[in-house]
């Protein structure tokens, strides 16, 4: 599902008032008054079209109420967000070239305005004190993080047996050449396909898929002959982030390699189930929200804080539907969203040890359906399986077919996406407590989860 939608039209920016014209008799004498009538009036300004909607009818892409546990009733449907793997190239090449013509004759103009002006007046340009000295940036700063974070960023090439493929990013995991990054990235290229890694300095290694989870879309990369001097990014800790904190992406948005973008933690716990429009199965998670702009080509970057610590995955982005740089693919609106590095950090080690990921779970089928209600038991499973299988642990608990689970722990179960994503944050093993509805009766239970091994 996409939430993907044209936007209202904006009406057309009011024009720029007329630049003045010096002539001998408009310029004023030494002592004369100035002129009270310049500059005129701005132009009255144009009506602005409401807020984009997610099904262009007025209806906001989500309610009021924040993510994760928050108070008052949970009112926001699980996002379905597009991933963002690859990029087109040649749009923006001519969006390149047609921007340099304009600065060419911009400054061919203004060039030729400032010589003229010249002839008789004093140049004004003042030079910085410290020109041509060190200039040192303090921790903590973007450019110090920026600086220390990008060496062990890499731009990911991924192409399939028959040439298909797009453009995406990771980063160092461990100094044997691990690269983590997103399954969706590297997708292409399991079955017979190639994958190369560059670094910011120009150097490109071959790797090979070491394994890959689609239902997390986590993936794990490794290099091939890969350097001795690789220095991994220190992970932070996702679960002790703010909303307000900073945050800092990197990734190769459109095939810009290396691009450092800036934002904050817009919320935490917001469910998305998102899909790269292949036709594949939907990926779930609880993820962290930025409005740092991330665009095709940033999957699988880092996410960090403000001391450069890796807080998560980036993955999706919602978007409004409209192409960027003629390719075709949208780009950014300040809705991005990324796989919290804690859960990352789990499935990667999982996948470098035994090549599968593995999943928690309660052993139900719940209905997919966007619902705000809760996520509901289906009256039949998968393939005609049983809804709740016999001595799982929902059946252990003693859930059955119809009860709705609206909690788990603390969090406010409003789908079974969101019901998917939250019990993959835990490992197997967890004992968690579900909060769910019969007859009309609100109920508890502690549920300990069992185990899945590889995607389904």
């Amino acid at each position: 599902m996409s939430t993907e939608n044209e936007g209202t039209e904006v009406p057309p920016a009011p024009s720029a008032p007329p630049v003045p014209v010096d002539t001998p008799a408009a310029s004023p004498q030494a002592g004369s008054a100035p002129d009270t009538n310049w500059p005129p009036p701005p132009p009255a300004a144009h009506p602005v079209a409401g807020p984009e909607t997610a099904d262009g009818g007025g209806q906001p892409l989500w309610g009021a109420g924040a993510g994760g546990a928050a108070a008052g009733p949970y009112q926001q449907p699980p996002v379905a967000a597009p991933k963002p793997p690859r990029s087109g190239r040649g749009g923006l090449i001519a969006a390149v070239l047609v921007a340099a013509l304009v600065a060419g004759g911009l400054g061919g103009g203004l060039g030729y305005t400032l010589a003229k002006n010249d002839d008789d007046t004093s140049s004004t340009t003042v030079s910085a004190s410290d020109s041509g000295g060190d200039f040192k940036r303090d921790p903590g700063t973007v450019a110090a993080v920026s600086a220390k974070a990008l060496p062990s960023t890499v731009t990911i090439e991924a192409e399939s047996s028959s040439g298909e493929g797009g453009t995406g990013t990771g980063f160092v995991f461990d100094t044997e050449g691990h690269i983590i990054t997103n399954n969706h990235v590297v997708a292409d290229a399991v079955d017979g396909g190639k994958v190369s890694a560059t670094f910011p300095d120009g150097k490109k290694y071959d790797a090979e898929v070491v394994g890959h989870a689609q239902g997390y879309d986590v993936a794990v990369i490794k290099l091939k002959n890969a350097p001795s001097n690789l220095r991994p990014l220190t992970l932070g800790d996702s679960d002790k982030v703010a909303v307000g904190d900073a945050t800092i992406a990197i990734g190769a948005p459109f095939g810009l390699s290396n691009t450092v973008t800036t934002g904050i933690i817009s919320a935490k716990n917001r469910p998305v189930a998102s899909s790269d429009g292949s036709g594949s199965q939907a990926s779930y998670m609880s993820a962290l929200q930025t409005d740092a702009s991330i665009n095709p080509g940033n999957s699988g970057g880092p996410l960090l804080d403000a001391q450069g610590n890796v807080i998560g995955i980036n993955s999706a982005i919602q978007s409004s539907g409209n192409g960027g740089f003629g390719t075709g693919q949208s780009g950014s609106i300040g809705l991005g969203f990324a796989i919290p590095i804690n859960q990352a950090e789990y499935v990667a080690q999982e996948l470098i040890k035994n090549g599968k990921p593995v999943y928690a779970r309660i052993g139900a089928s719940v209905s997919l359906e966007d619902t705000t209600d809760g996520a509901k038991i289906t009256d039949t499973g998968a393939g005609g399986s049983e809804p709740v299988e016999p001595g799982g642990p929902a059946d252990r608990a003693g859930l059955k077919p119809g009860d709705v689970i609206t909690k788990l722990d603390d969090h406010v179960i409003d789908s079974g996406p969101t019901l998917i994503g939250e019990i993959w944050t835990h490992k197997p093993g967890d004992k968690v407590t579900l909060t769910y509805e019969r007859d009309g009766r609100t109920r508890t239970v502690d549920v300990t989860l069992d185990s899945r091994v590889g995607d389904s």
